[in-house]
């Protein structure tokens, strides 16, 4: 009887995340204004800590295509002039993907491959190309509510020529339709990279798509390389990034920069460093790129953190180090299950000893084991704390739906 209630729980809170698909919201705060379009750059801090100088020698993100699903990528931002490839515009609004009403998909978007033109915003990834896909979020106006948006955006993003899929979003209802259409994108072999959320405390929820085990879960720390108060944690948190206290558009009308934080910034951060590794490494496949940036996350040991995972993204390590094992390029390392088929088939005695070893699967630390660190040093010579090292208070009153906006 408690078997059948507790899947009953199940199925309503299954169905309940249906009806209220559209119900998009955000918290927000941290909104005081930090710098004029012009001098945005120098708020960038992490781009210090994570050496971007240095590895800009070796790799920019130059060939390496990110789809971008959000409110919209403004393409006229000075930071964004010559960045930005057609997408598509799966919300039932107004307009299409080139219109952002909100500023947030423009602010990810720069934290990616923003060119820093005038001090503007600098991407991690200044080389690589944005694809906008537009799908229904807070602040949207004439944005369709009655149906559930994210799934189509996802396969669009998987049918498009982007490597990676940033998703600086996320909803505490899982839904049939984003969870196929992960398992869609993964089969192509694409990344996809969601927050873990901003209301660890206000319940710390699983947060869905980052809770689907083909997507990896980013949760946000500070210059002190501790995770944010507001950081959602748990089994399935992967990498973190620097997430706390960077600048983001304030408004729809993106002619100021706010100082914001949250793991929508840090879920960016992550999906630049995929960029810089794969434009490096053209011919690996999205296993091998994602193994290289946990074995060089900056967490000591082999066992990941609820709170950081596998600690804070270093692609200096593997650009100018080095370092990482690309492994298996057909073994997802948060499975360890084959999910793509790039290699020729094993003749029969390999199979047979590939059998014995069961070499179809590999250890996937993070979903079975966790630690308990709440502090990843994403280059081992973090700046010194600023009062900061728990990120900023998370508003009380704040109504959060099936999904919204993981930014602080």
């Amino acid at each position: 009887m408690a078997a059948e209630t507790q899947e009953h729980r199940r199925r309503r809170r299954i169905l309940a995340g249906i009806a209220a698909v559209g119900a998009w919201t955000a918290c927000l705060v941290g909104l005081a204004p930090t710098a004029d379009a012009e001098d945005a750059q120098a708020q960038e801090w992490h781009l210090k800590v994570m050496q971007a100088e240095k590895i800009w020698k070796v790799s920019t993100g130059e060939g390496v295509r990110v789809a971008v699903i959000d409110t919209g990528v403004d393409p006229t931002t000075e930071s964004l002039q010559g960045q930005v490839l057609p997408g598509r515009d799966v919300s039932g609004a107004p307009g299409d993907e080139t219109r952002d009403d909100v500023g947030h998909g423009t602010t990810m978007a720069e934290l990616i491959a923003g060119s820093g033109k005038g001090g503007t915003l600098k991407g991690l990834a200044p080389g690589a190309k944005i694809i906008p896909i537009r799908t229904n979020l807070n602040g949207m106006k004439g944005a369709d509510k009655k149906k559930e948006h994210l799934g189509e955006a996802i396969r669009a993003a998987a049918d498009s020529d982007a490597r990676i899929i940033n998703m600086s979003l996320g909803g505490t209802a899982p839904h049939p339709s984003i969870q196929e259409a992960v398992e869609y994108a993964a089969k192509k072999g694409k990344l996809l990279f969601a927050s873990t959320g901003n209301d660890a405390q206000k319940g710390n929820q699983e947060n869905w798509p980052a809770a689907y085990p083909n997507v990896v879960a980013v949760a946000s720390i500070g210059k002190d390389g501790k995770v944010a108060d507001y950081s959602n944690y748990g089994q399935h948190t992967t990498l973190s990034g620097a997430g706390d206290d960077l600048p983001a558009w304030c408004d729809g009308k993106k002619q100021r920069y706010c100082s914001r934080g949250g793991t929508s910034s840090a879920t960016a951060i992550v999906s630049a460093s995929a960029a810089l590794i794969w434009s490096h490494h053209p011919d690996w496949t999205s296993n091998q790129v994602l193994r290289v940036m946990i074995k060089t996350a900056g967490l000591k040991g082999d066992e990941p953190s609820k709170y950081v995972g596998f600690g804070g993204v270093r692609p200096r390590m593997n650009l100018v180090e080095g370092k990482g094992d690309p492994g298996d390029p057909d073994v997802s390392p948060l499975t360890g299950e084959r999910t793509l088929h790039s290699k020729e088939k094993e003749s029969k005695s390999d199979s047979e000893e590939s059998g014995k070893n069961n070499s179809n699967k590999e250890t996937a630390p993070g979903k079975v084991k966790v630690a308990d660190s709440k502090t990843a040093p994403s280059e081992g010579n973090w700046l010194p704390a600023v009062g900061i090292a728990g990120g900023v208070a998370i508003l009380a009153g704040c109504a959060f739906a099936v999904v919204r906006l993981r930014r602080n």
